[in-house]
């Protein structure tokens, strides 16, 4: 009979934190992506209409990797009117060499909001100027938060400017930033007034229209584009995205379909795909990222289940390490 952890949401907080290690952990969970034979499944989606809800199911197995991890991730938007979250999910972890079930990753999404700031810090720091100091931060939940913290780990960022639809809420979430005497936060009227000077911008916003246009490109820019993880979600638009000079995908299989990419391809703006890279082949020097201070370069980032399994080792690792977690018998 072999032994299954338990873990909770508090005891992966207790464990694993949005720091350099969790940024190293998913860059090379990248680097596998462009390395290794990685086996990387389709994204499994289930949408229900009836109660404005989603599911996504990824997986991937990592070479290397004593385990592999299956993530379940809700998504039921009509939650709070019910005083519940919008999003929870968990993850199982199952040994690479017999499948065996090894722990339940009870985390409600936290793991899965901490590797998605991650994958950006890794986009931003193999693609945005090193001297970059200032960040548009288009959207204000709390993925916005965390894009900005785990940036400020890789980039020495001083000024912030914010929006959101809901101006109300730019100015709230400005404010509270604002609490950190070392930026100097801004919140904006409009996507114009947010884009005006900035070195990078972190699109995370589950908007259907696009947001970033081509009029909003300028030299030495650096877009992370976070919120276009489903078909029918856009927020670069199809020109804008066709006169970027390097445009990096988390994994082209998936930005074809569910990403910025995907609108691009679908207006026709894009139709010679020979330049298009992954980041995973940037970072281990198979392709160019960015050449020079001039160039706009931008990040595509769907989630990939390769950055789940990597974070999910890390954290029944680190409860391991330390005793957390509930042990039963299978």
């Amino acid at each position: 009979m072999s032994e299954i952890a338990l873990l909770s949401e508090a005891d992966l907080r207790a464990c694993v934190a949005l720091d350099l290690p969790s940024i190293d952990t998913i860059e090379q969970a990248f680097v596998l992506l462009a390395t290794a034979a990685v086996a990387m499944p389709p994204i499994l989606r289930l949408d229900i209409h009836e109660h404005n809800g989603e599911v996504d199911v990824k997986t991937a197995y990592l070479p290397g990797l004593e385990r592999f991890a299956i993530k379940v991730s809700p998504g039921f938007f009509d939650n709070p009117k019910l005083g519940l979250p919008s999003l929870n999910g968990m993850m199982m972890l199952l040994s690479a060499h017999t499948g065996l079930l090894d722990a339940l990753l009870l985390d409600n999404g936290y793991l899965t909001a901490v590797r998605t700031a991650a994958a950006g810090a890794v986009a931003a720091r193999a693609l945005s100027r090193v001297d970059s100091r200032s960040v548009a931060l288009i959207g204000t939940g709390e993925q916005a938060a965390l894009q900005l913290q785990a940036l400020r780990l890789v980039r020495p960022i001083k000024f912030v400017q914010v929006w959101a639809r809901d101006n109300a809420k730019a100015k709230d979430f400005s404010t509270k930033l604002a609490r950190d005497r070392g930026l100097t936060v801004t919140p904006c009227a409009s996507i114009d007034e947010v884009m005006t000077g900035v070195d990078i911008a972190i699109t995370c916003t589950p908007s259907r229209q696009p947001l970033i246009e081509a009029r909003h490109l300028h030299p030495g820019l650096h877009i992370t584009a976070m919120g276009s993880d489903a078909e029918h979600k856009n927020e670069i638009s199809p020109l804008a995205l066709a006169q970027v000079d390097r445009y990096v995908a988390d994994r082209l299989s998936q930005t074809r379909i569910l990403g910025e990419l995907h609108h691009a391809l679908a207006a026709g703006v894009i139709t010679d795909e020979s330049n298009l890279v992954e980041l995973g082949q940037v970072l281990a020097g198979q392709c160019p990222g960015r050449t020079s201070d001039a160039q706009v370069t931008l990040c595509d980032l769907t989630g990939t289940g390769a950055q789940d399994t990597a974070m999910a080792n890390l954290a029944f690792e680190r409860a391991r390490a330390v005793g957390k977690g509930f042990q039963f018998g299978s």
